[in-house]
């Protein structure tokens, strides 16, 4: 089995969001809960995954990372 990105959930508090997903989506985060499950041993919910899964997309998109210096840079100065 391949090693999955998403390894551990951080326990900070959270900010309450709610949206819709297109159904596709959703079942595919219920199978990738269900991955991380049998490669963990321990159960996740779905929605719990949804927040480490953009933070990791956010910074591995080189653009938003230079986007984000650039703009830290120009508030600094």
């Amino acid at each position: 089995m391949p090693k999955l990105k998403i390894t551990t959930l951080s326990d900070d508090k959270p900010v309450k969001v709610l949206t819709e997903l297109p159904a596709p989506v959703h079942r595919d985060l219920v199978a990738y809960a269900e991955a991380l499950a049998r490669e963990t041993g321990q159960a996740i919910e779905p929605t719990k995954l949804i927040a480490p899964m953009l933070a990791r997309f956010m910074a591995a998109d080189r653009g938003f990372a230079r986007s984000k210096r650039i703009h830290r840079s120009a508030s600094d100065g």
